[in-house]
């Protein structure tokens, strides 16, 4: 029978995307692994894949196409095993239009938080997975990773779950919701009415990116749901600006130059684990304490905002740090993330030094805990052993979600923050 491809939710938090292009067309035979289509996800642009073989009849939606949502059929196939000359022919149109996609159904909605496997025997996830519809690579991916398959909603042909599910995972568990928590949720998701603009100031309209509708419905949740408290220290650079020089001296031969954020990044790792009391997300009933601090790095692209992650940073040397980095943020403005590599993280940095930016407030990106403000370091008056002197200072702010973290932890936090950059040697021991 004819099998329907649909459109895949290639990230926890796509509804919609955008089908940029199609990498078959009608007719063409296609193997199970052989790319599909590019698709503009709300975080990056990605690849999808056939799960199946057969003949590609129809191409229902056509490149290009905004809005698209998850769940719409976009394609159809023919299996391998019966003879596409004698499929039944679609009464559907060749080409749906973006604004009037097929209704998608009602899916659960991805509770934003690391998946914790509920089986902690790899041979138990096993047995499990085998008895799960879904392709034979997301099952060998979710046993390697050892995630349970139970309850999760594929996105592939007739539901079955798909590579790009099981990498959802990595930064989210699907999860049944009730009746009401989904009329919840639906009457969060209604997005605020926008007055329309009516100027004869000369303009151009500019249409906004997947990533940047994104930007807009999570932030706007952020500082509507999460109590934001901000705490500012002020640190002393210069201990740390000169243990950069030496160790970048020393690692020049290896083509290595370390920088200041990539010490940061290290220093707010081992802070987490240090106050562990930070290192966690708000989640309704219950507290997620995080044993593993992966750091969430702000990078700037050029449709907005996106964050990668350097995981397990407080045990990684500068180097390594360093080099993930430059690798992560070269990936994301080129829109090639794959979804691990920036779904979860357990707190969040963002520094504006490097613009001049004295000190600023950012917001938290749920469901993480807390978010660090770094600015820029400038030569300031400051005490130094009693006595007045100049030092290169740089001050830092810290958002904590205040239903899950006091004040007092909050401020224990940015104490360690500040003592472990003062006195470096902590991030190389």
């Amino acid at each position: 029978m004819p099998i329907e491809l649909k459109m895949p939710a290639l990230s926890p938090t796509m509804e919609e995307g955008t089908l940029s292009r199609w990498l078959v067309k009608e007719g063409d035979r296609v193997s199970s692994g052989d790319l599909l289509a590019e698709i503009e996800t709300d975080k990056a642009t990605m690849e999808f894949e056939a799960v199946d073989a057969g003949v590609v009849t129809k191409l229902l939606v056509a490149e290009g196409s905004d809005g698209v949502k998850v769940g719409t059929v976009i394609a159809m196939i023919q299996s391998e095993d019966e003879d596409a000359a004698a499929a039944p022919k679609s009464t559907a149109p060749a080409v749906l239009k973006a604004e009037a996609p097929t209704p998608a159904p009602v899916v659960s909605r991805p509770v934003e938080a690391p998946l914790k496997a509920p089986h902690a025997d790899k041979h138990v996830v096993d047995v499990q997975n085998e008895r799960i519809k879904a392709s034979p690579l997301a099952k060998r991916i979710a046993t390697n990773s050892g995630l349970d398959l139970v309850g999760v909603t594929g996105t592939g042909p007739n539901g079955r779950i798909v590579k790009a599910d099981v990498e959802a995972l990595s930064g989210a568990v699907r999860r049944p919701i009730t009746p009401q928590q989904r009329e919840q949720d639906v009457r969060r998701d209604v997005p605020a009415p926008v007055q329309t603009m009516d100027t004869d100031i000369p303009h151009e309209v500019i249409k906004l990116s997947n990533m940047r509708k994104t930007i807009a419905r999570r932030l706007t949740e952020s500082k509507q749901q999460v109590p934001h408290i901000y705490l500012t220290v002020d640190v002393r650079l210069d201990a740390l600006l000169k243990l950069r020089g030496e160790l970048n001296a020393s690692l020049e031969a290896r083509g290595i130059k370390l920088s200041v954020n990539d010490m940061l990044i290290k220093a707010l790792a081992l802070t987490l684990l240090q106050v562990p009391k930070c290192n966690v997300s708000f989640a309704g009933d219950n507290m997620l304490q995080y044993m593993r601090a992966d750091i969430s790095v702000a990078v700037s692209v050029p449709t907005g905002l996106i964050t990668p992650i350097i995981t397990d940073a407080a045990h990684k040397s500068l180097s390594t740090i360093s080099h993930e980095v430059s690798v992560l943020a070269a990936r994301a403005k080129e829109g090639k993330l794959q979804p691990h590599e920036y779904q979860g993280g357990t707190a969040s940095i963002s520094n504006m030094g490097m613009m001049g930016i004295k000190q600023f407030d950012a917001v938290i990106n749920p469901p993480q805990g807390m978010i660090l403000a770094v600015g820029a370091g400038e030569k300031r008056p400051y005490i130094v052993d009693d006595a007045l002197a100049i030092a290169t200072v740089m001050s830092a702010t810290g958002s904590f979600d205040h239903r899950a973290i006091d004040g007092a932890d909050g401020a224990m936090f940015m104490k360690v923050f500040k003592e472990l950059v003062e006195k470096p040697m902590g991030l190389v021991a």
